[in-house]
């Protein structure tokens, strides 16, 4: 499909000068360690003792600082507004493993007034002291993966958590102080049911939680989960039943006062996860850690998922990137629109043309007017969003916009 009208740009030139520009301004760090391996999981992460864990975090400040130099220069002080420490299980890091990282985070960066720290954490993972630890540094923000307070479906998943831990370890951090707490939940497990996710849903919000992700299950290739699919062994619910567990969800969230702001996205006002609005709204950020992507000058890039050969490079001073990819404008432009319309706040004009310095309408006014007339899109005075009712079949209305400036 060609554009409407024929633009002063070209679609498919590379390194657009405002996404090469734009600095990033959030930075997520991978920390790929784990007690055991779910069964669904594909995440880049290992099973490794304390003597490992030291190691990895030796090489991964050497990297962070190889990283700030690399796009700032060396001696730059360049801002951040958000942290996020993925995995893995970024808990499993001693008090000191986290002071250490820390540390060369704020020797390397400045970081604003309100920055949002989110670190990743499993119930059963935290105790005071370490929750002292992560208040001290900077982490104001957790992300417990509770995955459902049913315990046989956590056993079924591979999770090594109880439902009594979920209540504990949240409960253990907001004594200590945490305002910012986030529970993520499975939806379409096998044998799970819709009244399995209306009580786990119910139980987490008991605990106060200030946001909720609630995501389906993917089964991804090379998981245990893909085997037993393919064997036949693996009984999950069927599509009618994965749309009920997600009217559920939403509608209990509702109830709690928790707006969905993004398809599987859940918050108290004001509680968003301002790190991962980032990434829908196709953002730049910086990324550090085996395995890690990042998205910075209009290329995104890769790192080493090994952690053997991850550190070997980084101790030779290299940065460990085995892949650089760069967007064309007109890859990037699609981006801004399928991330984007995840959001119940769609894509405003005003940020499309920021990012890519041409009107949202030249470009896809075709497709939008189309998904307009089906009534799967909505086009506001400032901006374009799916309907929340058609967030269920999102992906079909996304893919109208591949290959539209190709």
């Amino acid at each position: 499909m060609r554009c409407r009208r024929k633009p002063s740009w070209r679609c498919s030139r590379l390194n657009d000068a405002l996404l090469v520009d734009r600095a990033p301004r959030s930075l997520y760090v991978h920390i790929p360690f784990c007690a055991s391996k779910c069964f669904y999981c594909d995440f880049n992460s290992y099973v490794a003792g304390d003597a490992v864990r030291s190691a990895y975090v030796d090489d991964l400040t050497v990297e962070l600082r190889l990283l700030r130099d690399a796009y700032f220069g060396a001696g730059e002080r360049p801002c951040l507004d958000t942290v996020f420490f993925g995995g893995g299980t970024p808990t499993l890091l001693s008090s000191s493993q986290w002071r250490r990282v820390a540390q060369t985070i704020h020797e390397l960066f400045d970081t604003a007034s309100d920055c949002e720290w989110t670190a990743e954490a499993n119930p059963g993972t935290v105790d005071p002291a370490l929750l002292d630890t992560l208040l001290a540094i900077g982490v104001n923000r957790l992300s417990f993966g509770a995955q459902s307070l049913n315990e046989t479906l956590l056993q079924t998943i591979g999770r090594l958590h109880g439902a009594d831990d979920v209540a504990r370890s949240i409960e253990l951090a907001a004594a200590k102080g945490f305002t910012r707490i986030n529970a993520d939940l499975m939806l379409g497990l096998p044998d799970q049911t819709v009244q399995d996710v209306s009580d786990s849903l119910r139980g987490v919000l008991e605990t106060g939680v200030t946001h909720v992700s609630a995501y389906g299950l993917k089964v991804e290739d090379g998981t245990p989960f893909a085997r037993w699919q393919e064997a036949g062994l693996l009984r999950l619910p069927d599509e009618d039943a994965e749309v009920a567990m997600y009217e559920t969800a939403r509608d209990i969230l509702a109830s709690h006062g928790c707006a969905q702001y993004e398809i599987s996205n859940f918050a108290l006002p004001g509680q968003e996860a301002r790190h991962n609005l980032g990434y829908w709204r196709n953002l730049p950020y910086l990324a550090a850690g085996a395995g890690a992507h990042g998205y910075v000058r209009a290329s995104r890039y890769q790192n080493e998922r090994s952690l053997t050969s991850y550190g070997q490079r980084v101790r030779r001073g290299e940065r460990p990137v085995t892949e650089v990819q760069s967007v064309a404008t007109g890859a990037a432009m699609e981006d801004t629109m399928m991330l984007g319309l995840r959001l119940q706040e769609g894509v405003s004009y005003a940020h499309f043309r920021a990012l890519h310095g041409v009107d949202m309408r030249d470009v896809f006014g075709n497709v939008l007017d189309r998904l307009s007339r089906q009534g799967v899109l909505l086009q506001g005075v400032n901006e374009v969003r799916v309907p929340p009712a058609y967030f269920e079949v999102a992906n079909e209305i996304f893919s109208a916009f591949i290959g539209v400036c190709s």
